[in-house]
């Protein structure tokens, strides 16, 4: 799935409800607002579009996937948002470690709740905030 600049060619902007963010529906409210910063630069993305094998049980069996939050296709990175409690990140650290170790050439940028909050911060949002666009 692409997503068309909001930055249309006549110079207006797309109104925000129009945009992929408004259109998709997250599993965690930080995702849901990274999509949006994303709308807002015109950065093409797709929402968990891939789960990747790290475990397999007898017979080949996928015992174990992870499946990262957004694919940028420009510049074909994956990004995980990871901004729940400790003993969560703790497990997704593991995942991403395994991630890295299977799929070297594929590249993934992970965002902690402090670099989620910058980016927020520094567009006058936070996650509290009744709008994501």
């Amino acid at each position: 799935m692409s997503l068309a600049s909001p930055f249309p060619l006549d110079g207006r902007r797309r109104h925000p409800s129009a945009l992929m963010a408004a259109r998709t529906r997250f599993a965690h409210r930080s995702e849901q607002m990274v999509a949006a910063l994303l709308d807002l630069y015109g950065i093409a993305w797709t929402y968990e579009p891939t789960e990747f094998p790290l475990q397999w049980g007898p017979g080949g069996v996928v015992t174990q996937g992870f499946r990262p939050d957004f694919w940028l296709p420009d510049p074909g990175t994956f990004i995980e948002i990871t901004t729940a409690d400790q003993r969560l990140v703790t497990r997704k650290n593991a995942k991403v470690r395994r991630f890295r170790v299977l799929y070297p050439e594929i590249p993934i940028a992970v965002l902690y709740q402090r670099d989620v909050l910058g980016l927020l911060s520094r567009h006058g949002l936070d996650l509290d905030s009744s709008s994501a666009a």
